[in-house]
């Protein structure tokens, strides 16, 4: 055989035993055709900041890649894709990321989300059919509180574009005198410190692409990675507690406040040793505490009113909110209304959300429709 055909046999076979090559191939420019596919991701690496972007380009998959000195991110505004092709929003970087408070005083109106999981579909029909955002993602929910109480990553195709839509509407809440709480569960701690077995397989070849660990996109030298640092696992809004996944009769017996166990958890957020300095901090990282505990709604111990009631009188409120754990096709009532569970079936199409207003609560679907709960 000569050197031509040997050539071309080669090409050939890498061709047959390597389809999806072509989706990996990098290029020096980006067409004007080119479409976002993921990002951007912005990292930064001394007195620089990158924006990198995957772009679609004819099939190819292609990285482009925005250079700026750090000092400029106040400047630096860029759009992400949404579930809708053409459709984008934009997204301003802030100017200072500072760590959450924990608790806040009471308001007349809230809607509470929870386990979206990469699914900005189901995130946006929510927020656009319940007056909290418009046709092009502003803000017109007014002086409302948007509660958001974890699990917004992992399983979907879309947890980017998820995050930096929660990223921008905190400052488009502001503006208006609401706010965005966007408490942390078990999966955005599990993306931090490198757990990524449900991580949906786009991210998995991304990474390769990018040449780049997949943590290290939330690392401390990413805009979104130092963002994620900044929120809570628990937050008091209120005489409503809001908590991905329960309080504990263990965590009750701790004797520690809201804003103590925020303190205690957000060193270890990206921590994958799980050697922990002392017995308060093992409880809040065990299956006992606030972001894995499934014990008001299944397990070999289920949680007691009197369990329930301990915790509404330590923390001084009226009523718990969680995620975490699905139950219903619908959004639940436990423990003579003391606590609410929003974890639902979003990616079967089955989305809802709690809402509180005026000290009612209501569930409300992807549709608008509102139902009184506790009549």
């Amino acid at each position: 055989m000569n050197k031509l055909a040997l050539i071309f046999t080669a090409f050939f076979l890498v061709s047959f035993i390597f389809p999806e090559e072509k989706c990996r191939h990098q290029q020096n420019s980006v067409s004007m055709q080119a479409v976002q596919a993921d990002g951007p991701y912005v990292l930064y690496y001394g007195n620089k900041m990158y924006a990198k972007y995957i772009m679609n380009d004819d099939g190819w998959k292609v990285l482009k890649t925005d250079t700026l000195d750090a000092l400029q991110k106040a400047s630096y505004s860029f759009t992400v894709a949404t579930d809708m092709p053409g459709k984008t929003f934009t997204v301003k970087l802030k100017t200072e990321l500072k760590n959450e408070k924990s608790e806040y005083k009471k308001v007349s109106k809230q809607l509470i989300i929870s386990d979206i999981e990469g699914n900005f579909k189901a995130l946006r029909r929510l927020l656009q059919a319940n007056g909290v955002i418009d046709s092009n993602f502003n803000w017109i929910f007014g002086e409302g509180h948007l509660v958001l109480t974890g699990d917004f990553v992992d399983r979907g195709e879309q947890v980017t574009e998820v995050l930096w839509l929660i990223y921008s509407l905190e400052e488009k809440a502001k503006a208006f005198g609401g706010y965005v709480h966007f408490i942390l569960g078990n999966h955005e701690i599990m993306n931090m410190s490198g757990d990524l077995r449900y991580l949906h397989p786009k991210y998995k070849e991304n990474t390769e692409f990018l040449n780049q660990p997949y943590p290290d996109l939330y690392g401390d030298r990413s805009e979104l990675g130092r963002w994620l640092r900044t929120k809570n696992v628990v937050e008091k809004i209120g005489d409503i507690l809001f908590v991905h996944g329960g309080i504990s009769s263990v965590v009750n017996n701790l004797t520690i406040s809201v804003s103590k166990i925020n303190d205690v958890a957000r060193p270890f957020y990206a921590d994958s040793t799980l050697q922990y300095p002392d017995l308060k901090t093992e409880i809040i990282y065990s299956d006992y505490g606030p972001f894995w505990y499934r014990g008001y709604y299944t397990g070999k111990t289920i949680a007691s009113l009197q369990q329930v009631d301990s915790t509404l009188d330590k923390y001084d409120v009226k009523a718990i909110a969680t995620g975490h754990t699905i139950v219903s096709d619908t959004i639940s009532v436990h423990f003579n209304g003391k606590v609410f569970n929003t974890d639902v079936h979003h990616a079967k199409g089955l989305s809802g959300a709690l809402l509180i207003e005026d000290g009612k609560f209501y569930r409300v679907s992807s549709l608008g429709e509102k139902l009184r709960l506790l009549e």
